[in-house]
């Protein structure tokens, strides 16, 4: 059961390793730390979304048009 549970406490590590590695006091960390995460989401909606749009079956429908019942 153990390692089908994610730790918190390695992922409160990793965010508690990334909070006192940024410069600053708290409101300048929370600030680059919001600076970073749309600077992610940036690059995720910029690059990676439309690299990966072509590779996902999102257009791969299997329900016919003629079949089923018609009321």
């Amino acid at each position: 059961m153990r390692g089908t549970i994610v730790d918190e406490r390695a992922t409160g590590a990793m965010y508690g390793w990334i909070w006192r590695h940024l410069p600053g006091n708290a409101w300048v960390r929370a600030l680059i730390s919001l600076v970073l995460v749309l600077a992610v989401v940036f690059v995720l909606f910029q690059y990676v979304f439309p690299w990966a749009e072509p590779l996902l079956p999102f257009n791969d429908v299997t329900v016919d048009e003629g079949s089923g019942a018609t009321p």
